[in-house]
């Protein structure tokens, strides 16, 4: 069994060292723990630090493309690595790396594909209450959207068995945590969560450069969250919200207009419950495409998995891979053979 902990980097040349100074090089269950960082763009000496600290595996991207990208192209080098589960972790150290074995454990038992670390958010003090609530608005958005019960659905600490790995696809360009949750609930792969901790903040985020910002783009994730995978829900929903005043408005014209012999009155009504009413009609429209073009990225999904698995029965190599620092046994055997 070969354990993989992969971590997106983006110029984390000074918060590295401490990450994986923390990353452990045996887990109950498994053979072979072996590390991947993936740089994405970086300018500094990202590179140059994962080597100097012993990092197995290296995808360099060429250029910054974002979180969500950097995860994806971990994914799809470890499992070409021959991972049976691949860990993620944050490049900053926010997630103590001494918890990697219970958060695998449940995949080990053979009780979960998938395992997050809860973060308890509620009990991270650096954490403002506008964070907390939206955190906790969010992982509500996603557990009704994935029927799921992870608690902390953007925690970015999780393990991922070889086929929950496979059928992942993010398609968001910012961020992969909520994606794959509502994947992983929507393709019957089994999500559990164990408890975990968290270390000291070392600097401020880079997702979120002030709270205006988080709150924005949280927002923006939950809409999209419900829009792609939960149409009906959100559009109909929306519809009859919409339908409600119509009605009202129209009823305001007509009972007048009855009782008083059809003569007219409130005509001002009647235009504006048939804005409100075309407007419902809109909606409702907006959620039937909704639904056919979530049955179509469901095919899509199937069909990318599928992909996926031909590349592995065919070996295809990781894109943009370089080999890491060699293990200490080939350091000796070059020293050796250089002497002779």
């Amino acid at each position: 069994m070969k354990l993989i902990i992969q971590i997106p980097c983006y110029n984390e040349e000074a918060q590295l060292p401490a990450t994986l100074a923390a990353l452990p090089r045996r887990v109950p269950g498994f053979d072979v723990v072996e590390w991947l960082v993936i740089d994405d763009g970086s300018t500094d000496h990202t590179l140059e630090v994962a080597r100097g600290h012993g990092v197995d595996h290296i995808v360099r991207l060429t250029n910054n493309k974002g979180l969500a990208a950097a995860f994806q192209a971990g994914l799809d080098a470890g499992l070409k690595l021959g991972a049976d589960v691949i860990v993620n972790t944050d490049a900053d150290n926010q997630y103590h790396g001494g918890d990697i074995p219970r958060l695998v454990e449940p995949i080990v038992a053979g009780h979960a594909d998938m395992v997050v670390g809860d973060r308890r958010v509620q009990t991270i003090e650096h954490f403002s209450p506008v964070k907390k609530r939206l955190q906790r608005l969010g992982s509500w958005v996603v557990r009704q959207a994935s029927s799921t019960e992870v608690p902390d659905t953007t925690s970015g600490f999780r393990a991922y068995n070889r086929e929950a790995a496979l059928q992942m696809q993010v398609v968001s360009k910012f961020t992969y945590t909520l994606e794959t949750i509502i994947q992983a609930g929507k393709l019957l792969v089994a999500v559990d969560h164990v408890p975990v901790r968290t270390n000291p903040k070392t600097r401020e985020s880079r997702l979120f450069p002030s709270t205006g910002a988080y709150v924005r783009r949280n927002a923006l994730s939950i809409f999209r969250v419900w829009a792609q995978y939960e149409p009906l829900k959100l559009f109909w929903g929306a519809a009859i919200l919409t339908a409600v005043p119509a009605i009202a408005l129209f009823l305001r014209f007509l009972i007048p207009f009855i009782t008083h012999g059809g003569h007219a009155g409130h005509v001002q009504s009647l235009i504006l419950s048939a804005v409100f009413f075309f407007g419902a009609m809109l909606l409702g429209a907006l959620g039937v495409i909704g639904d056919l073009l979530e049955a179509q990225r469901t095919l899509s999904q199937r069909t990318f998995e599928r992909v996926r698995r031909i590349e592995l029965q065919l070996g295809v190599q990781p894109s943009h891979y370089e080999p890491g620092a060699p293990p200490p046994s080939q350091d000796i055997e070059t020293h050796h053979h250089l002497e002779v």
